[in-house]
């Protein structure tokens, strides 16, 4: 017989213990999982969104679906699909497991509560009770970005709606979308004297109108071409205006209309009680941005656009010494027309003529002209040159701003109730010396010298993005059903990626990160739009609002800066599209990092990845990854806790 110090017989007690320890974790850790996930499905509100402490997901039983038909939006539960090249796979419901599996490698991520399938965590206003804010709602803070502390930030797959489509394709879009992707009716009522839409089936029709172009705005944008001297009403003036803002859109017609005129137009209204308008406007595939005028400069840098617009959008332009008429003209280039249509302009009643008298004596101190004026529409156009500033008495409010102000600094910066005035350059060109679109285009712009940047270099610059996305193309195309339309590029610099899009369907948001060079006003010189963001935080934007995202060194860059690039991918995954597409053009380290991600994310239906062409922009060696999403739903093990 053994004693009991045999060795044999210790190490066996040893593994037996050992067994009994990992059996009582595994059963413990089960347990907290499901608690865990019950807390998503029954999450308490929007400030309850679930979090985790550790980069390492865990296996919760997701399930996936291919989509089989672009018709039903709801994908068929089939083992394996591989179809015109794309390629997914799906658990099968018996095959599914409850173990929970915890290694480096990304296993999934947890799925959102369907309450949060339009979450927007930095406009995600029962936050704010939370964060202790307290917005003066009269100057509309409620509307401004407030975003979560990072241990409240969601890191879940945010889900599409119940019997989500694929979108309809443009341009057919521009006048129908799918009712199931944005299941809203309150405008389609409150707004139905004015045509701005109409339920129809499981369908969304938008007939052109608006609250104050009743008859359509191809013919109210007509109206405004002849009032600016143009006989047959093209509003464009032969290429001059370009760049519009268009401010309280509604559901973005009157960007919609502009299109054909080669005009671009950045749609902009708040989260508000017209709800989802600009939902309804991206999910048409008309550029369009949340936005508000309160208290925070716009995120615009100065002289962006030839002309903005205001339609019965409510603003009471004189409040506040005219700081926010005073954020229009700093967004305004030399010479540019704000026109603004409103009772105010007509009607002889008290009220009206309050307003009128108002309004006219807050632009002539900024030194506005008066372009034109007929009915209820006037058009302003801002000075081309200094002159009449300097022309101004002393002590004229509103004051110019100091020279130590910079104009282009606009992202979380407050307004300021001054004017910005005008370079020595725009003197001396009288304007802002911008060729006509297209030339404009490619046509080095003369803010390039604010920024250090050589003609040449400028020029380097397009023909590189040229060569680049001619490539992406290629491989794009190669996917049988390969169609976008709204196009983000999340590190836009001189905006060469989009100038090589001019000629394909798609229009482009290009982001400029707040904390390096006001490259964005070359963006917009070159007759583009975009915006300024910091990748540490969300988007102003839906969910689902993305066919394609690019993205140049931007999980890098975001990884220097401390943020975390799993918290990036996440959003990414919020902003983008099912059956959308993204293209990472990173480090191959962080390519290789990315790759890790791809099945949590869905992002798995189609892949390609190749080393990027060596050329003058690459200070390193870079990989390109281009990712297909899946169309996906929750499966039944989200349908209820278990």
């Amino acid at each position: 017989m053994r004693s009991r110090s045999d060795p044999a017989h210790c190490t066996r007690t040893l593994l037996s213990l050992t067994f009994l320890a990992v059996l009582v974790c595994s059963v413990y850790y089960t347990l907290f999982l499901r608690s865990r996930l019950h807390s998503v499905q029954q999450g308490q509100g929007h400030g309850d969104l679930p979090r985790s402490s550790s980069k390492v997901a865990i296996t919760t039983g997701i399930s996936t679906a291919a989509v089989d038909e672009e018709e039903d939006g709801v994908a068929s539960h089939s083992e394996e699909v591989e179809e015109d090249g794309i390629h997914s796979h799906k658990l099968a419901d018996e095959e599914q497991s409850d173990d929970v599996v915890e290694t480096t490698a990304v296993q999934s991520f947890l799925v959102c509560d369907e309450k949060f399938t339009e979450i927007i965590p930095c406009l995600d206003r029962t936050m704010l009770a939370y964060l202790k804010n307290k917005p003066n709602y009269t100057l509309m803070e409620h509307y401004e970005r407030h975003c979560p502390p990072a241990d409240r930030r969601i890191n879940c797959l945010v889900p599409p709606p119940a019997n989500y489509k694929v979108p309809i394709k443009w341009p057919a879009s521009r006048d129908q979308v799918w009712r199931a992707n944005v299941p809203h009716t309150f405008l389609a009522s409150e707004k139905s004297d004015q045509h701005w839409m109409v339920i129809k089936g499981n369908k969304v029709i938008f007939p052109g109108g608006g609250t104050h172009f009743h008859d359509g705005a191809d013919k109210y944008i007509a109206g405004l071409g002849k009032m600016l001297k143009n006989p047959d009403g093209d509003l464009s003036s032969k290429g001059k205006i370009r760049t519009v803002l268009d401010v309280g859109c509604g559901v973005a017609s009157f960007g919609a209309y502009l299109l054909p005129l080669d005009i671009l137009a950045m749609s902009m209204a708040p989260n508000d009680v017209h709800e989802n308008q600009i939902q309804f406007a991206l999910e048409r595939g008309i550029p369009s941005t949340l936005g508000v005028l309160g208290t925070m400069r716009l995120p615009f840098p100065s002289k962006a656009y030839d002309l903005a617009h205001c339609s019965r959008c409510r603003i009471d332009w004189a409040q506040r010494d005219g700081i926010l008429l005073l954020e229009v003209d700093r967004v305004l280039r030399p010479g540019g027309y704000f026109a603004w249509s409103s009772p105010a302009a007509y009607r002889d009643d008290d009220e009206d003529r309050k307003e009128w008298d108002e309004m006219t004596s807050l632009t002539s101190r900024m030194c506005w002209s008066i372009a034109a004026k007929e009915g209820q529409t006037v058009i302003w156009m801002k000075p081309l040159t200094n002159e009449c500033y300097k022309e101004r008495p002393r002590n004229t409010r509103p004051p110019l701003c100091s020279p130590q102000d910079d104009p282009d600094a606009a992202w979380q910066v407050k307004m300021k109730a001054c004017l910005v005035p005008l370079t020595e350059q725009n003197d001396a060109m009288r304007g802002s010396g911008l060729l006509p679109w297209p030339e404009r285009l490619v046509a080095p712009p003369p803010r390039l010298e604010e920024l250090h940047i050589s003609d040449r270099d400028f020029e380097a610059d397009t023909a590189a993005w040229k060569d680049k996305v001619e490539v992406y193309w290629e491989k794009l195309e190669l996917v049988k059903d390969f169609s976008v339309r709204n196009v983000m590029d999340m590190k836009a610099h001189l905006g060469g990626f989009a100038a090589a899009l001019k000629d394909k369907p798609v229009w482009v948001m290009n982001v400029v990160p707040a904390s390096g060079p006001s490259t964005l006003k070359v963006v917009y010189d070159r007759g583009l739009i975009g915006s300024y963001h910091d990748w540490c935080e969300s988007f102003s934007t839906y969910p689902r609002t993305y066919d394609l995202l690019h993205a140049w060194d931007v999980l890098s860059d975001v990884d220097s800066h401390g943020c975390s690039v799993e918290d990036l991918l996440l959003e990414m995954d919020r902003l983008l599209r099912p059956m959308g597409y993204v293209i990472i053009r990173d480090s191959p380290v962080m390519v290789d990092q990315v790759k890790k991600y791809l099945g949590p994310l869905h992002w798995d239906a189609w892949v390609q990845e190749f080393p990027a062409e060596s050329d003058m922009m690459q200070d390193n060696e870079e990989a390109v990854l281009l990712v297909r999403k899946r169309l996906w739903k929750p499966g039944s093990a989200f349908g209820q806790a278990r």
